[in-house]
């Protein structure tokens, strides 16, 4: 599911989808099925003089002043009223309110150039940056929108989400409520561009290029042949900055600019925005996904931010087990994991359009609960005063020598297991052939997906735990730590945390195995991964090299998760040095500019994972 097509679901869930950021588009309403909402397109002018089309859906039977819930989004504002009721907006209607959607500057019919830079930094009574076209926007709304009540909210999805966050640097007198939802505040650490300095190569690729030529509904055609595998394709590419050199040719600038700043340098800084944010004045329910796999981290780190200058317990997160946008969809399987929940549907009903009733309308009681979490494997609501969730103990989990887990540290801390890691033999991210990033089905729940398929590998190290003899409730930031070494001056290392489902999981399937697409009967369940890049682990800012063979720390964020492992079930950590193409390959030589490797800067190396290796859980006792 792209970008676009997450903001399909997120507001307008019954427009067709397309298979690139192209303009979004509403079947008319027939005679014989009347929309629920009439239509008009209008362009709203900035301070600067550009105007930005706006499309206003009011709805139809509905009396007295309303709300405008407002959406600025990159990727296309709908050309009609939709024929019926978006499931994914049902809920917020039954209170009734004035949508609006506006394509961000310079898309499609909007005047001026859309910059991806998220640095706000308007200078003058003209200066412009997203920020102030959310003010200049909503202050002209409530002027000329026929019988609005005067208060507007924000929401959206992933570039929708980082668009309504955005203007809470900002906030206008009558922006009374915003759900920023998947959005982000720095690329360079994570979301959709990096994971920690790694670039995300196979996703950025597709995304950035449909992104930035969207006006004209274009895929990245991958020299004119979409890949059967994207692994192969990305393999012959060699450094990534040939996708520049030899297929984008300067027609993706956010890539470009990418390529010439590896570093955490002030080209990323500067668009850290959320340093511009001041008190909370604005109630703002964030919403996150635990396998979001396009925006994991941005929600979070933007809650964090807010959170800190909060007297009036006005900020407030929400999180599940879903993908990107998903907590907008009817369904509630995390990948092939079926619990049965409509946690989707118990999102929008229960914690949404509460939200937004209460703020908006001055309906019901203030939203209590400041953190929200459906929590996966007990597959419950939970409710927490705060997040991180208070009463949790840091709890070690040691990798053992022996390939086992547990919470006894090791008595041989000096030993080691070692793999190879080769450059032209990359770990795969998820099963091969890899199919490119859009329209895949795979795309959306690689995270969740079964990682069986690696667990044998020789440059793959899994660590496994006894069956637990209860259930094991983790609450909060996970982290992990590996003393390891490489026989090379650069490297990476890829930890995953898992839930290894018995063998007696499900019931055994009649007849054939081959009848059945999937047995979850030992299924190797991803609960949290992530990347590190050794030129980083000193600093951010400057790459420097490792020390060959030299054993040293490498911190391995998490992220924040609320998980049950069941009684029965075993805990897993795998460690890897690769995860192609989803993450760019690492020469494992140094060089100044990671990104300009030559072709014989890629070698192998051999890497040890030692003792004092953990992974810190937030216990629930």
């Amino acid at each position: 599911m792209n970008k676009l097509m997450i903001v399909l679901a997120a507001s307008v869930a019954a427009l067709p989808m397309a298979a690139a950021p192209a303009r979004q588009q509403a079947a008319p309403a027939t005679a014989a099925e009347e929309s629920p909402f009439t239509f008009e397109e209008v362009m709203v002018p900035m301070r600067d003089g550009a105007k930005l089309q706006t499309v206003i859906w009011r709805p139809k039977g509905k009396t007295g002043k309303l709300p405008i819930l407002l959406q600025r989004t990159p990727y296309g504002v709908p050309d009609a009223a939709p024929p019926k009721m978006p499931n994914t907006i049902r809920f917020l209607q039954e209170d009734g309110y004035i949508i609006v959607f506006q394509n961000m500057r310079g898309q499609f019919k909007s005047d001026g150039d859309f910059r991806m830079s998220m640095a706000l930094d308007a200078k003058g009574k003209k200066g412009v940056d997203e920020a102030t076209d959310a003010y200049d926007t909503v202050d002209w709304l409530v002027k000329n929108v026929a019988d609005n009540n005067g208060k507007v909210g924000m929401w959206g999805v992933s570039y929708p989400g980082y668009a309504s966050a955005v203007a809470l640097a900002r906030p206008h007198p009558a922006l009374k409520a915003v759900s920023p939802q998947a959005a982000w505040n720095d690329w360079w650490i994570n979301d959709d561009l990096h994971r920690y300095g790694a670039a995300r190569l196979s996703y950025l690729t597709d995304w950035l290029f449909s992104l930035q030529n969207n006006d004209q509904g274009n895929d990245f055609d991958y020299g004119g042949k979409a890949p059967v595998d994207s692994y192969e394709w990305f393999l012959k590419l060699g450094p990534i900055a040939n996708l520049d050199k030899l297929y984008f040719k300067g027609t993706v600038p956010q890539f470009t600019a990418m390529i010439e700043h590896p570093d955490y340098d002030d080209f990323w800084k500067r668009q850290r925005w959320t340093e511009q944010l001041g008190r909370t004045t604005v109630p703002t329910l964030h919403v996150a996904g635990f396998w979001d796999q396009e925006d994991p981290l941005g929600t979070w780190k933007i809650y964090e931010k807010m959170e800190a200058q909060d007297p009036d317990g006005l900020n407030m997160i929400v999180a599940g087990p879903w993908a990107h946008g998903t907590w907008h969809s009817m369904g509630y399987d995390v990948g092939y994991i079926k619990h049965g929940k409509e946690s989707g549907t118990e999102f929008m009903r229960d914690i949404e359009a509460p939200f937004f009733a209460h703020w908006l309308h001055g309906k019901g009681a203030r939203p209590t609960g400041e953190a929200r979490m459906f929590q996966s494997g007990s597959w419950e609501w939970k409710s927490y005063p705060k997040w991180p969730a208070p009463g949790t103990t840091a709890t070690n989990l040691y990798l053992q020598s022996d390939g086992t887990l547990s919470f006894t540290p090791p008595a041989d801390a000096g030993q080691c297991r070692e793999y190879v890691s080769d450059p032209a033999n990359p770990v795969p991210f998820r099963e091969r052939p890899i199919s490119r990033t859009y329209p895949s089905q795979e795309w959306r729940w690689w995270e969740a997906a079964d990682q069986r398929f690696v667990d044998h590998r020789p440059d793959v190290l899994s660590y496994v735990s006894a069956p637990l003899e209860a259930d094991l409730t983790v609450t909060g930031e996970i982290a992990a730590k590996l003393m390891a070494s490489t026989s090379g001056t650069d490297s990476d290392f890829v930890v995953k945390l898992i839930d290894v489902l018995p063998d007696d999981y499900e019931p055994a399937p009649k007849g054939a195995l081959g009848d059945y697409p999937r047995t979850l009967n030992g299924y190797q369940f991803p609960i949290a991964m992530e990347v590190r890049r050794g030129r980083y682990l000193q600093s951010f800012e400057k790459a420097t090299p490792l020390t060959p063979n030299q054993v040293v720390a490498w911190d391995v964020p998490l992220r924040s998760h609320d998980h049950v492992f069941k009684k029965g079930h075993r805990l897993m950590v795998q460690v890897q040095s690769s995860w192609f193409p989803v993450v760019d390959r690492n020469p494992q030589k140094f060089v100044p500019n990671i990104y300009k490797a030559a072709p014989e800067d890629f070698v192998k190396a051999t890497q040890r994972v030692c003792g004092g290796s953990l992974v810190t859980l937030p216990v629930v006792k």
